[in-house]
């Protein structure tokens, strides 16, 4: 009587062909939880309340002043041109005095130097103006 330690001969050896699934699935449950428990604090924003947007077509007063900055640096009163930074500057005193006072509206071209710009905003500063506003083209909507 002799003892096996292997299969038995009439027996023949099968591979078994199917892959164990269970551990993938375990892992990939794990991930999901993971992903569940940290998506909401990488998200996190702080509480701010956001103004909706209300830009509406300014309506010039006829005592506000439109100093326009052509691509050359050329100074506009309105539409009358200025001489030089000069002529401005004593402009903008003279009107700076009036009660109330008027707003000055800055058109610059977008093709003119930043500082032509600048020296306008300077010039009010220097004549104690207290509202200027710069006028732009509104976005394109669609």
């Amino acid at each position: 009587m002799s003892m096996s330690v292997g299969p038995a001969e009439d027996e023949e050896e099968q591979t078994i062909s199917a892959i164990n699934t269970t551990p993938l699935v375990d892992v990939m449950l794990v991930l999901l939880i993971i992903f569940l428990i940290t998506i909401p604090v990488a998200i996190e924003n702080v509480p701010v309340v956001l103004p909706a947007e209300e830009n509406q077509p300014l309506q010039t007063k006829p005592e506000n002043i439109t100093i326009a900055v052509d691509a050359e640096g050329t100074l506009y009163w309105n539409t009358t041109p200025l001489a030089d930074q000069q002529a401005l500057l004593e402009r903008l005193y003279k009107v700076a005095v009036q009660v109330p006072q008027p707003e000055v509206h800055i058109r610059g071209d977008q093709e003119t130097r930043y500082e032509n710009v600048n020296q306008v905003v300077e010039a009010c500063q220097r004549a104690s103006i207290l509202k200027v506003g710069f006028i732009t083209e509104p976005p394109p909507r669609g």
